[in-house]
Order: structure tokens, then sequence, then C-alpha cells
């Protein structure tokens, strides 16, 4: 790595917080450290929930499974543009019922508290653990380039590196700060991921598309592979896809807090909208980059390129390939990958667990005698902390780092989805029944994920969201059998905040 690529991420490192920082302005309250003051431009928050989405995880993994499986994650884009829909017309509307701080406001709305808590305490759960896997992710290609250096850094120093710089703004700015250095973080990355897509195409040989063509690396399906362990079948990518766009854009409050901080619904449903535009072409060249990588490689498999995972063989060619200059600003931009979604996740974390526990909150400010400002900020260190330890157990995994991600975010997605739609379409669903099923389905989905192999392989994450619904309502169903009082229909919700 020469100077040059030195200098590029250093001003990088420097200017961007520096930049949100000044465009978030003053954090005053913890309703402005958490929600923004809800005067953010729709252009911002779509943004911002581009670079949340793909993360570090998409930079280096798509490249990857685009060389062995060609064009299929623009096929899941187009699942994730129909559940968008579904997400816009039909769960906006619910979060614009009085001030809500988190997604789970609205169960607690519809069943009380207690629902509430568990749907949240599950999101933080599972999102602890993906987001864990992204920020492992987004240390390898970091370390490669410094090995290559001759640096060789501690992963534990690399990682804390990493939270320390990304915890640094999203504490000084809050969601504002966040909404504004994501902005910041896609453009970059796109750019690079632009730059790499341009660079393969123009020294490939004459010829290299109708190879493409020929070999079916230009397919946005997979037709040969297995229905339940693939997700890239024309079932499993535009009904699944959609399934997960859904759950993640319409139950998640890691997507969810940025609808929530729109000036109106207007702007909520065409932030949300255009999101899925921006992920289709972020996905559209870092596949395109792959699968020109594999032309390149003369069509050799990933054991025959010396590779040992999909995973590295984007940042081999971001090290070896690239041109001083735009290799340091291609991984600036990893870095940035990484460290939109860790801020990302910081803020969600931190209002769900503030907003969601709000009690248990204030009893721990009052005995910290901390202001609720201060209280907040603790918490998103606290979970800063948690973030990196759990980062270690992914050093050995051998999956995708990006199906593993939406593994595990999966196996929370059917349950809560399910639980938002039996809230929704079902006036006599009650908590009595729904919140033993969703504890129950929850770990069961967790096996599914860790011990099912249908096929003798592990089932696609859009399977496990599907299975995560169907326990949930076949639990419920068994309750209110078993337990004929459960059929009671539900008490008067509580009203909104005001």
């Amino acid at each position: 790595m020469s100077p040059t690529d030195l200098l590029v991420m250093l001003a990088y490192l420097v200017a961007m917080p520096v930049a949100a920082l000044v465009l978030a302005g003053r954090q005053s309250s913890p309703s402005a450290y958490l929600e923004g003051r809800k005067d953010l431009p729709w252009w911002a928050l779509c943004l911002s929930l581009v670079a949340t989405e793909t993360s570090t995880l998409t930079v280096i993994s798509v490249p990857g499974i685009a060389y062995g499986s060609g064009m299929v994650f623009v096929g899941l884009a187009l699942g994730y543009l129909g559940g968008r829909a579904v997400v816009a017309w039909w769960f906006l509307p619910l979060y614009q019922q009085g001030h809500m701080l988190s997604a789970y406001d609205w169960l607690g709305l519809r069943f009380g508290p207690a629902m509430q808590r568990l749907a949240s305490a599950t999101f933080l759960l599972t999102r602890l653990l993906a987001e864990a896997v992204r920020l492992f992710a987004g240390m390898l290609p970091l370390a490669t380039m410094l090995a290559a250096l001759h640096w060789h850094v501690p992963q534990p120093v690399l990682l804390g590196a990493i939270m320390l710089l990304t915890l640094f703004y999203t504490v000084c700015g809050g969601l504002r700060a966040v909404v504004w250095s994501d902005s910041i973080q896609f453009g970059l990355y796109l750019f690079g991921a632009t730059a790499c897509a341009a660079l393969l195409w123009r020294s490939a040989p004459a010829g290299t598309w109708h190879t493409l063509h020929q070999a079916g690396r230009l397919h946005l399906f997979a037709h040969n592979a297995a229905v339940l362990n693939s997700p890239f079948t024309p079932l499993a990518a535009l009904g699944g896809g959609a399934l997960l766009s859904v759950a993640s854009h319409g139950t998640d409050q890691l997507m969810v807090q940025r609808v929530l901080a729109a000036r109106s619904l207007r702007d909520a449903r065409m932030a949300l909208m255009g999101s899925a535009v921006g992920v289709g072409v972020l996905f559209a060249l870092l596949s395109l980059s792959g699968v020109l990588l594999w032309a390149r490689n003369g069509g050799q498999t990933l054991a025959q390129a010396g590779f040992a995972s999909p995973d590295a063989i984007f940042p081999a060619y971001i090290v070896h390939d690239l041109p001083p200059g735009l290799r340091g600003l291609m991984l600036a931009g990893i870095l940035a990958a990484t460290m939109g979604s860790l801020s990302a996740t910081l803020s969600a974390m931190t209002a769900a667990s503030v907003g969601d526990f709000a009690p248990l909150c204030a009893r721990a400010a009052r005995t910290l005698r901390c202001s609720g400002l201060g209280f907040a900020r603790l918490v998103s260190v606290a979970w800063a902390c948690a973030l990196v330890a759990c980062a270690g157990l992914f050093a050995h995994a051998s999956q995708s780092a990006i199906m593993l991600g939406l593994s595990i975010a999966a196996c929370g997605y059917g349950p809560m989805l399910g639980t938002f739609v039996a809230g929704m379409a079902i006036p006599r669903a009650t908590a009595r029944a729904l919140a033993p099923a969703f504890a129950l389905s929850v770990p069961l989905m967790v096996w599914a994920m860790l011990a099912w192999r249908p096929n003798g392989h592990p089932p696609a994450f859009a399977w496990l969201i599907v299975l995560g619904m169907v326990a949930l309502f076949g639990l419920a169903g068994l309750f209110h059998i078993m337990h004929p009082g459960l059929n009671t229909p539900p008490a008067r919700n509580r009203k909104p905040r005001p």
C-alpha cells in the first residue's frame, strides 16, 4: 500500500466525522439525540437507509457470490422493491399514531408493554449478533491491507479502533450525525463500486459479455438450485426478498428509526421507496464486478483460483489490482460501510433500550445521577462494548458473512412480522396467546438455523422467516385451543405518547 493510499484514508477519517457533526448540529436533549428533531430531508434518510442495509457485508460478499452464482443479488433486489411498497402503504401509517420512539411502541399500543418489551429484547439480541458479524467482516479487508504493509495489528485492537471512531461521532451527534455520515459514506462506496466495475470492464477482453451470457453469469435467478437452500431461486428471491424487506423495514428498529425521523408520511414513503432503487444499483455494480472477476480468472472455481471463502475475492482484488489512491479510497469505502452500519445500529439499539424499557432506564439514570441525554449516551457506549466482545465469536465462521448475518436476523424476523400482522389483521388477537408463542418460536428458529439441514445444507434465510411466522401462528392457535379464556378480546389499548 502506497503513501497515497494512507493519505486518502487519513483524510477521509478526519473529514467525515467533522462534516457529519457540523451538519448534525448541537444535541441538547434525549429526543434530539434519538430522533433527529424530525426535520431531516427525505433524500438523506433514503441514503441512510441504503447505507444501513448494505454495509460491509454487501461490499465484500456480493462480488464473491456473483463470482460463483452470477447477478442473483439483482433479482433479490426486485423482491425488495415489492416488499417496501407493502411497508410504505400498510406499516408506515401505523407509526404516525402519536409519538413513537421505536417500532415496538406500536406493539405496546396494541398488546401492552409486556409484548413491546419482549419484541424489543428480541431485536436487541438478534441485532447484537448480526451486527457483530458485520463488524468482524468489515475488519477483515482492513487487516489484509495492513498485513501487506507488514503491520500486524491484533484483531481486538483493530476492532476497538473501528468502534471508537464510530462511537465518537455517534455519541456526539446522535441520529442526525448518523444520517449525515451514512449519506457521505454511501456516496463514497457507491463511487468505489462504480470505479471497480468500470476498471474491470475496461480491461476485459473482447467477447467477455458473450462469455458471461453463455455461462449463465448474467442470470438474475438461480434456476438449478434447491428451493429450500438457495435464497436466489425465483420464488425465494421475489417472494422471500419481498418478505425479508417487509420484516426488516416494517418491524426492525434499525430501519424503522429512519422513517420515524421523517417530516411526514409522504417523506417517509419517498425515503423508503428510493432506498429500494439505491440498493438495486449497488447490488448491480458489485455483482458486475464479481462476474467480471470470474471472467478475468478464466472461469475458475473458488478453490482453483486459490480462495478459501467467497468473501476473500473482492478484498484481494482491492489489495493487489487497484491503482494507488483508488485503492486507499476503496479501503476507506469499506471502512465507511462498516462505520455506517455500526453507527446506525448503536443509535437504533439505544432508542429501543431507552424507549421500550423506560421505567428500568429511568431508575438506572437516577442511580447513576445522569441526565436523560447523558444516560442515552452511556447506553450507546455499553452497546458498543458488547458489539466488540461479540465480534470475536465469528472469527472462524465458514459461511459467507452476508448469508450468516441475514440468517441470524431472520430468526427474529418471522415471529416479529407474524406478531405485527396478527395485531393488524386479527382483531381478537391477544398478548396472552401471542407472547408465549413468540417466546417459543424465536429459539425454535435459532435451532432451525443451526441444526436443520434440508438436502444436507442450511435453509435459506427467506424460509426461516416463513417458518417463524408459521411457528408463531401455529403455537398461538394451540394456546387458544388449550386455554379458551385467551380468546377474550384485548383490553383498551394505552394511548400514544403525546
